[in-house]
């Protein structure tokens, strides 16, 4: 009886550490991960850039609001905010892609529950589904992935690509002769700056629901004439200032009801 007893409690307390917690969630325009995952190896529109450092296990997170749900990466670390990507935030909060139906808002309270890193697979487009990694630049995190048994130490792929949009290097897979070696094997030299046009990474603009190429800032209009991004709106994290005023309004809300 008393192995039953304790198996309940350890079950028990497995679902209550995966249980739901909640963030106020607010939309994120510009794709970066600060391990260097590279964007063009996965889907930049479910990326998570979540307080706290990049773990080695836990990079997946599933968010709800309102009956929806979607997986995300979590594989950027913010100064304090709960930013998810705008096409992400879109869908959960208005029902619908940002491409088909840009909604403006700030930060949005939402259920989030952090899943086995396996679980957002499908977010990753590489053989194996295996995180991809700059070769130049993501070695101090693979490193302490690599120091003990981890999901990423285990299930990783290192590119010749020197930065996280894909912009310059060599779009080409490189080996680790690890721990013997610290430094990848590659085609080409490692770290090359040569420009890299074969492999694109796209962001939505906020409010237009337009892609424009993230190493450019280059948008195309319906009319098929290319503007620039930067001249559209400042940049970055979408509408800075009408934003940061969302969220403080939506916070001030919140502790106003939570004080009644």
């Amino acid at each position: 009886m008393r192995w039953a007893i304790h198996f309940f409690f350890l079950v028990l307390a497995a679902i209550t550490a995966r249980a739901g917690k909640t963030a106020w969630v607010t939309p994120h325009e510009s794709y970066s991960s600060s391990v260097g995952v590279l964007g063009c190896k996965v889907d930049t529109n479910r990326i998570a850039y979540w307080p706290g450092s990049v773990d080695c296990n836990n990079i997946c997170i599933k968010l709800t609001h309102e009956g929806r749900s979607v997986k995300l990466l979590r594989i950027d670390q913010s100064e304090g905010a709960y930013d998810v990507s705008y096409d992400a935030w879109n869908y959960l909060y208005s029902g619908y892609p940002a491409t088909e139906k840009p909604t403006a808002g700030g930060a949005t309270a939402m259920e989030y529950e952090e899943l086995e890193a396996s679980a957002c697979s499908e977010l990753i487009h590489t053989k194996g589904n295996k995180l991809p990694l700059s070769a130049a630049n993501s070695m101090n995190f693979l490193a302490s992935c690599l120091a003990t048994d981890t999901w990423v130490g285990k299930n990783h792929i290192l590119y010749n690509i020197l930065d996280p949009i894909c912009s310059w290097g060599h779009d080409e897979t490189c080996t680790l002769d690890w721990p013997t070696a610290n430094q990848a094997a590659c085609p080409h030299q490692l770290g090359t700056p040569s420009a890299l046009t074969s492999a694109p990474v796209y962001n939505i603009q906020y409010t237009t629901g337009k892609k424009y190429l993230a190493s450019t800032g280059q948008v195309v209009a319906s009319g098929g004439e290319s503007i620039s991004v930067k001249a559209m709106n400042s940049g970055g994290r979408a509408f800075r200032g009408p934003l940061a005023m969302a969220v403080a309004m939506s916070l001030s809300t919140y502790l106003f009801l939570w004080r009644i």
